[in-house]
């Protein structure tokens, strides 16, 4: 990597033979080139690691890991982001694929205005084989000077999250507590995100983001998908994501520099929510409870 290397692009990766030379091709494509290429493979079982390696000898910009053992996507991304010691960080993924011109364009943002904790493109959503091109508008262009209501305004109109695979600024994302290993919590990430700084859109479609069988939005109702995605190997349905959701957005907010004022119109916007979700919140217990007590019983049966 280069001493002047301002950016290093994070791609946790799995099983992803089909799309990873379009994601790697794209990403080498940039206009923008001086970066360093972190993959990580959450040990992937089908032709994954002999693409990594074989790109990785082709290329110096690009560092190898594996995994010995599937630790889950979101501890995956984490990960990269870890091993990350420049300026800025730009997460990828191994399915979807981007325009050459996005990492410049982004950069150009990112260094004018240091206010900016993130750059993310327009996106255009595909299916499984690169067709059905859908325009998709985030329309979540934060420049409000007040992160309050940055915050509550990415959480009133996001749907589809994947403005935290733009451009984001270090120093900004180390004060956040990551992803956590719950369904969404990309969406509660980029909520505390917007606490410490502004986001800045690209009027550019320089994003493609496939949907397909494997990607964690297709199942988002199977509990059994989801625990693969977000907790890999030997995992167990997840559970308890509405409250994850709520803890984890309350956290960031008590964490945050805000004034006392700020946090206190926050938490009343976040108690209100949770009282309009009380039914789901009180079904994710009553779930618990249930699995909880069949398991002691179960085990006092082999005892």
């Amino acid at each position: 990597m280069s001493e002047a290397c301002l950016v290093t692009v994070g791609l946790p990766v799995y099983n992803s033979e089909r799309y990873l030379r379009q994601s790697l091709d794209s990403l080498l494509a940039q206009t923008f080139a001086n970066f360093v290429l972190v993959i990580s493979d959450n040990a992937s079982t089908d032709g994954t690691a002999q693409i990594c390696r074989q790109y990785a000898a082709a290329d110096a910009r690009i560092k190898y890991s594996r995994n010995e053992t599937n630790i889950g996507s979101p501890r995956n991304f984490n990960r990269v982001a870890e091993l990350a010691n420049t300026r800025y960080l730009k997460w990828s993924t191994a399915d979807d694929f981007r325009q050459p011109t996005f990492l410049e364009r982004a950069l150009e943002v990112m260094e004018r205005d240091p206010t900016i904790a993130l750059c993310y493109p327009q996106a255009v959503l595909i299916d499984k084989d690169g067709h059905n091109q859908e325009h998709y508008d985030d329309v979540l262009h934060l420049l409000q000077e007040d992160p309050a209501d940055r915050f509550l305004t990415l959480l009133d109109k996001i749907k589809l999250s994947h403005q935290h695979l733009g451009l984001i600024r270090m120093s900004h994302l180390h004060q956040t507590h990551l992803l956590g290993a719950y369904v969404a919590s990309d969406i509660t990430l980029l909520a505390e995100l917007s606490l410490y700084g502004k986001f800045f859109e690209l009027p550019h479609r320089l994003y493609f983001r496939r949907f397909h069988p494997d990607s964690s939005s297709w199942k988002r109702s199977d509990d059994a998908h989801q625990a693969r995605r977000y907790h890999g190997t030997g995992a167990q349905p997840i559970g308890f994501n509405k409250w994850h959701r709520y803890l984890g957005l309350l956290a960031g907010v008590r964490r945050s520099p805000l004034a006392l004022q700020a946090k206190t119109r926050l938490y009343r916007y976040l108690s209100r929510h949770m009282i309009w979700d009380r039914r789901d919140l009180a079904a994710e217990l009553v779930e618990f409870g249930r699995t909880a007590s069949g398991g002691i019983f179960s085990r006092r049966r082999t005892n």
